[in-house]
């Protein structure tokens, strides 16, 4: 028994450097454009017996925007960034550098009062390991792409300091296959023609 577990990070909310930890604002102008963009081949994803989504406002809009009436699943939230909530990574390191330091250095540490990187990437992977296996069952989520990369950290079973080397774009998609502990990533071969 096997299930194909479809991620689709959602669309963008606003430019790279103005991202926030626990960021809650809606999809912006530049990310609706993205997302009708690439409708046409992220729709077919929501044939999937099973859809659900982050609980993030993006995340929603985005499953929505794509008809999958997708399930908010509370497990799918973002790392919980504690005190470091609502700000940006060069607002932290001005208040913070110590404590950046050590949070990007020690995947058990969470000196800003939340949920560590081991403790985030965990949660993710239970999830996936809670998914109903149903002998080639699809499932598909969107998903914040912190999500999605602590999902690829888990499955492939790497070590928690990957989760830093792992870029995922903003609706990019990866598919994972498997059962509860025993994932692989499975690639898709472009249809030519």
């Amino acid at each position: 028994m096997h299930v194909r577990v479809s991620l689709v990070a959602a669309a963008r909310s606003c430019s790279l450097l103005a991202e926030r930890f626990d960021d809650d604002r809606p999809l912006d102008g530049t990310g609706l454009r993205a997302l009708e963009a690439a409708a046409r081949s992220l729709v077919p994803l929501g044939a999937a017996g099973l859809r659900y989504c982050s609980p993030t406002p993006r995340s929603r809009a985005t499953g929505e925007a794509l008809g999958y009436a997708p399930l908010a699943q509370p497990a799918l939230r973002e790392c919980d960034m504690g005190r470091w909530r609502g700000l940006t990574l060069a607002e932290v390191t001005a208040r913070e550098p110590g404590a950046v330091d050590l949070w990007l250095a020690d995947p058990r540490a969470a000196p800003h009062g939340g949920e560590s990187l081991l403790a985030f990437i965990s949660r993710i992977g239970g999830w996936l390991d809670t998914r109903p296996a149903d002998d080639g069952g699809a499932i598909v989520a969107v998903a914040e792409p912190s999500v999605v990369r602590a999902a690829l950290v888990y499955a492939l079973n790497a070590p928690p300091q990957t989760y830093w080397n792992v870029d995922v774009r903003p609706l990019s998609t990866v598919t994972l296959a498997g059962w509860s502990g025993r994932w692989h990533l499975s690639l898709q071969a472009a249809q030519i023609g």
